[in-house]
């Protein structure tokens, strides 16, 4: 898919998002940033962002308590980036309105597709289209190396706000924070590349995964895309029925399908170079003083796959960062532990 855009796509994002941030359409709301490890030593960013803890509803003239807006249906022209191609378009390019991230953006179907459905063709296309869009953009220049993450949740324990679907993008230059950052590598990267001189074994990350590299040095086709992801959902679900089969005494069950929902929730990163799908039991886990008493919340979505992580409260941060090992029982709770998931045909785990 050609996007077909009258400039290059990260000036056009760059330029609304400043609009936007000025105005106070978009409620740009900055993190403190430590980095914390699993017990193998993979890094995560933990992020601490009290303002989300009050992120304000949308305020819908003529609306009852239990209407909910739909952000994509008609998206207001200052957070709408483009739509996408030119020629009878089948997405829109959206700007966050919450982001903690500069430039976060989503790309959302333009009818009112579910997002426990299965995707697309064309929402894989769109999707890689932005990716390299956003990458040739920098191409030739050194000092200025463009990169995006597209992210996507679909399922009640995937972390999903919103039922129109859409995929997310977040600039990978925007997550890092000069020294903070200098030993992080973005999770995916790794699982993409696991032979990497930084990257940890498949072992040591305590979730199972799927994952396919984009090789052959071309560029995938919308059919390449589509039935890579089909091959990597497959391959979840088994994962995740293997899961079900082995462990009787989990209330974990599938989900219905006779809407056409899809039975199980999971969690998929795209980059140019390759696409992994997470499967998740959980959207998050509690954390608990010695005593059992309960400090908060802490929910993950997609960007599980980016090696990051964010809390809202300050006991949540502290405990976090004085306790590092607790990310490993939090990632193992949202997903698959690896040996429950054992099949003898799975691609990539």
């Amino acid at each position: 898919m050609m996007l077909q855009l009258s400039e290059a796509l990260p000036s056009i994002v760059k330029r609304k998002f400043e609009a936007a941030k000025a105005s106070s359409d978009v409620l740009f709301s900055p993190s403190e940033l430590a980095i914390i490890r699993t017990s193998t030593g993979i890094p995560f960013q933990l992020r601490y962002c009290p303002s989300l803890a009050k992120k304000p509803l949308p305020n819908l003239p003529g609306a009852t308590p239990k209407q909910k807006l739909d952000p994509f249906e008609n998206p207001p022209e200052e957070l709408r980036v483009a739509d996408i191609p030119a020629t009878n378009p089948s997405h829109v390019l959206v700007l966050n309105k919450f982001p903690i991230i500069a430039q976060h953006f989503i790309l959302a179907t333009r009818s009112n597709k579910k997002q426990t459905h299965v995707l697309q063709q064309d929402d894989l296309e769109a999707t890689y289209a932005c990716l390299k869009e956003w990458q040739d953009s920098s191409a030739g220049d050194e000092h200025e190396q463009r990169r995006l993450l597209a992210f996507f949740n679909s399922g009640e324990h995937s972390g999903a706000s919103q039922p129109h679907r859409h995929l997310q993008f977040l600039p990978v230059e925007g997550m890092r924070d000069g020294d903070k950052t200098s030993s992080w590598t973005m999770l995916i990267d790794s699982m993409l590349d696991p032979t990497g001189p930084s990257s940890p074994t498949r072992d040591n990350i305590p979730f199972t995964y799927f994952h396919r590299a984009f090789l052959g040095g071309r560029e995938p086709t919308g059919p390449d895309l589509l039935a890579i992801y089909k091959e990597l959902y497959a391959a979840a679900k088994q994962a995740v029925e293997n899961f079900i089969v082995s462990h009787p005494d989990d209330q974990f069950a599938l989900h219905p399908v006779d809407k056409g929902d899809l039975p199980i929730s999971y969690n998929l990163g795209m980059t140019t170079t390759g696409m992994v799908v997470l499967p998740r039991r959980a959207e998050g886990t509690m954390l608990r003083r010695d005593d059992g008493s309960e400090i908060g919340f802490v929910a993950l979505n997609g960007t599980t796959l980016a090696g990051t992580m964010m809390v809202k409260h300050k006991d949540e941060w502290d405990m976090l960062r004085d306790n590092p090992r607790l990310l490993d029982s939090i990632l193992m709770a949202i997903g698959i532990p690896r040996a429950a998931a054992a099949a003898p045909s799975r691609p990539h785990v």
